[in-house]
């Protein structure tokens, strides 16, 4: 839903950020996303999980600007591969890489 009409209705949109308390909270929403293998959707769930743990710092320890930060993460952002690993190195994070399950 987007903000205008959940403004319009009188509720708050639908916010992940708001969720991610732990940091296993925000491995275990990024390991998810990454199972869907959608790129726009990872980048959307960094975006998340940087907001939640506040995106100026993000941007500090990652050695970006606050805002190529927003515009990499933003729905028509498309991050490199080495930012995606900057923004996870600043979050505290790492990606893992095991066999696909088949079924």
């Amino acid at each position: 839903m987007n903000p205008e009409a959940a403004k319009k209705l009188g509720i708050k949109p639908f916010d992940a950020s708001d969720y991610l308390k732990t940091e296993q909270d925000c491995a275990e929403y990024l390991s998810v996303v990454l199972e869907d293998g959608d790129p726009a959707l990872l980048a959307a769930a960094l975006g998340d999980v940087a907001k939640a743990r506040g995106m100026s710092q993000v941007a500090r320890d990652s050695g970006m600007t606050r805002e190529g930060l927003y515009k990499a993460l933003s729905s028509q952002g498309n991050p490199s591969f080495a930012t995606v690993m900057k923004v996870l190195h600043a979050l505290g994070l790492q990606v893992s890489v095991q066999p696909a399950a088949h079924a």
